[in-house]
């Protein structure tokens, strides 16, 4: 039987061939974010490993509605989907002691999509400059990464705005769910002395991973644990002083009923046109079709096989969650791949969402 979200070279062709794969400029969606391979001959589809703004005709969107209504018809019960909130920092501890460092690559694609981490002014509209090209693979097509939570090492507090880590930095980003330390080293190889780095995540061993890297340099950047999920929870630095909230693959392990207080909370830390920087799994991606009838949660939310949960966002529902946090849209794209294995002449359909809000000044 073929694997759900797997698709057969024909079907992918009649598709290519009905529907044009290079944006429409009159969409607003240019072609420089999020990659510039487009694939405009069906023939040549397997010369590369991944292909950008793929266009899906209306018959694919069916197909893959279809296969997460089959996915979804079967709830895990409410009492045992307490578990997977109340445990979630052993699920992603038990993940990282397994993987280590090893299981995800470094985001060196960071700043060709997000140029906002290497600059202290405001980002350019949806369709300025950005590099041409993305990366070749895929990002998180497996596990995902983590949310940021647990409980807060050292003693500092939020409202010491004194001195505190960084504090004497002129850029100050922080990431949430730093997970190994795959945007953090990335961050800090490139970052000048005017910058400093925050980086949190719930897991202690994730956390214990980053501190022991060969790479990690206290004087750039302050690493601990921390639970965003936690309403009283405090940071060690003051509210309105970051200009950069990454969060990458991390809001979709939250549970959707606490995105909304997460969000609402964390822009409290940002300065006045200071920005989030969002990526994260979108609605009918590969990893979404291929769940089996009986791990959802709840509508598009759903627990993998090692405990750890993953939430398929829409363009509008990350709209809604940024605008009712008072941001402004800088740019919010739905990043529609084909993934390419040549090997075994496999192609895959993936969905991540992108977007970048702006605290008002």
């Amino acid at each position: 039987m073929r694997r759900a979200g797997r698709l057969p070279l024909a079907s992918v062709v009649r598709s290519l061939l009905r529907v044009p794969c290079r944006p429409s400029s009159r969409e607003g969606r240019p072609p420089a974010p999020l990659g510039a391979r487009i694939l405009t001959n069906p023939d040549h589809i397997f010369q590369h490993n991944m292909w950008d703004h793929v266009q899906w005709s209306e018959e694919d969107k069916e197909n893959a509605r279809q296969k997460v209504e089959k996915n979804s018809s079967v709830r895990i019960p409410p009492e045992e989907q307490v578990n997977y909130d109340r445990n979630a920092h052993l699920y992603w501890d038990g993940f990282y002691e397994m993987h280590q460092n090893k299981f995800f690559k470094d985001r060196t694609w960071l700043f060709q999509e997000f140029p906002e981490l290497l600059s202290a002014g405001p980002a350019p509209p949806c369709g300025g400059a950005s590099a041409p090209q993305l990366r070749d693979t895929a990002e998180g097509e497996s596990l995902g990464d983590c949310e940021g939570g647990g409980r807060r090492e050292g003693g500092e507090t939020g409202s010491q705005a004194g001195a505190f880590p960084g504090s004497e930095a002129d850029f100050r980003i922080l990431e949430v769910g730093c997970g190994a330390g795959n945007s953090v080293f990335p961050i800090l190889s490139s970052i000048n002395s005017g910058t400093f780095l925050y980086c949190c995540d719930f897991s202690p061993r994730a956390v214990q991973l980053v501190k022991a890297h060969p790479a990690y340099d206290p004087s750039l950047c302050h690493t601990f644990v921390q639970d965003v999920c936690e309403e009283a929870s405090l940071f060690p630095f003051p509210p309105g002083s970051l200009n950069v909230i990454l969060l990458i693959f991390v809001l979709s392990s939250i549970h959707p009923e606490r995105m909304q207080g997460v969000l609402n909370r964390l822009s409290q830390y940002l300065k006045p046109g200071g920005m989030f920087l969002f990526r994260d799994y979108g609605r009918y991606d590969l990893s979404q079709l291929r769940f089996k009838t009986g791990r959802c949660l709840s509508e598009n939310f759903y627990s993998r096989g090692d405990g750890t949960c993953v939430y398929f966002f829409t363009k509008d529902e990350v709209h809604h969650l940024f605008t009712s946090a008072g941001l402004k849209e800088v740019q919010n794209l739905e990043d529609r791949r084909l993934q390419v294995n040549r090997r075994k002449k496999v192609v895959m359909r993936r969905v991540w969402m992108q977007s970048k809000y702006q605290k008002p000044l």
